[in-house]
């Protein structure tokens, strides 16, 4: 399973076991440290020509020399993030440990809490409508704030969808003022942790372990499951730019389907290492694997060429393209710049 899936986890149940930590860490506002600026970050992103890196104990650093300084944000949290997407170089969503989602409407500044696990737990609760639904429900309200998100995705200001362990999965359509629980249950009965999301051309994918896909095509109202051609943990989504879609996970593995998901050809890395992030840049797609080391296609992702990590193997998360066009890797170890 995906390092970061475990590590996840791994902070779920322990916060599932001692309860009291878990209310603070919700309250409490990230310390303010100099410290942070070396911090483990698990995601970086662009906001226009600013980048952005979440991590640990909720943690946010912004750059806007493409990464070679960083200044710490102001976080209402203390809960670890995962994930972060912004829709322009102004509004953009985190989200995490406890089941916090975060918004940002002055490039990832500061942050505000519009969800934590509690909260969703109580608004799967109401909109359960039976009662296999219920009982799930009652469980995750019973457990508290205990589930990770693992990814999310934005399509514009007031639209994100957000996913994560045991099947969460939510979106809001009103800019994060509520957020509502996506019907993917009759799609995912066993609660397979979901870890990718994206929209591509309007239609909404899902991925998750032991090979999930799911599909929505009516802006998430219903999901339906995909034929899917591998068994293994799926851990992200890419799209080109023409629509195609890469789903990519455990050793190495990655599918591409240009026809919406209906089918999916294998793609060959000659890697068997994880492969944890992947971003789209002027046509050319690049994932990310669990040492650092970049495949980059040029093809559409039909094909993909190895650029080992620049320094050696680093415990690598996410990446993004500096607007100098470096590529700024986060990782355990903190940020990272590395020439393409």
């Amino acid at each position: 399973m995906k390092r970061l899936a475990l590590l996840a986890l791994a902070c779920a149940a322990v916060a599932a076991q001692a309860a009291a930590p878990a209310p603070a860490a919700l309250a409490e506002p990230a310390l303010v440290s100099p410290k942070a600026l070396g911090a483990a970050t698990l995601a970086v992103a662009r906001a226009g020509d600013r980048l952005v890196a979440a991590g640990e104990r909720g943690t946010v650093l912004w750059s806007d020399d493409s990464g070679k300084a960083w200044q710490q944000a102001a976080v209402p949290v203390r809960a670890g993030l995962t994930t972060l997407r912004f829709v322009d170089a102004q509004n953009g969503w985190a989200a995490g440990h406890l089941g916090v989602i975060l918004k940002t409407s002055d490039g990832g500044k500061t942050w505000t809490k519009q969800l934590d696990g509690l909260q969703a737990a109580r608004a799967m609760l109401a909109a359960a409508t039976d009662d296999a639904g219920r009982r799930v429900a009652q469980r995750f309200v019973d457990e508290g704030a205990d589930k990770p998100w693992f990814d999310l995705d934005v399509i514009d200001a007031r639209q994100a969808v957000a996913v994560g362990a045991y099947g969460l999965a939510m979106a809001t359509r009103d800019g994060g003022a509520s957020w509502q629980p996506l019907p993917t249950r009759a799609a995912n009965p066993r609660g397979l942790h979901l870890y990718g999301v994206r929209v591509v051309a309007g239609q909404w994918f899902i991925a998750g372990e032991q090979g999930l896909l799911l599909r929505s095509s009516d802006g998430g109202v219903t999901f339906t499951p995909l034929a899917s051609p591998y068994k293994g943990s799926f851990f992200g989504l890419l799209a080109s730019h023409t629509g195609a879609l890469l789903a990519y996970g455990l050793r190495g593995s990655v599918f591409r389907s240009g026809d919406a998901g209906a089918n999916w050809d294998k793609v060959e890395l000659g890697t068997p290492l994880t492969l944890q992030a992947g971003i789209e840049r002027r046509g050319e797609l690049t994932l990310l694997a669990q040492n650092g080391d970049a495949f980059t296609s040029s093809d559409d992702g039909r094909t993909f060429m190895r650029q080992p990590s620049p320094g050696g193997p680093l415990p690598a998360a996410g990446l993004a393209a500096a607007p100098d066009g470096a590529w700024v890797i986060a990782s355990l170890r903190g940020t990272r710049r590395a020439q393409p």
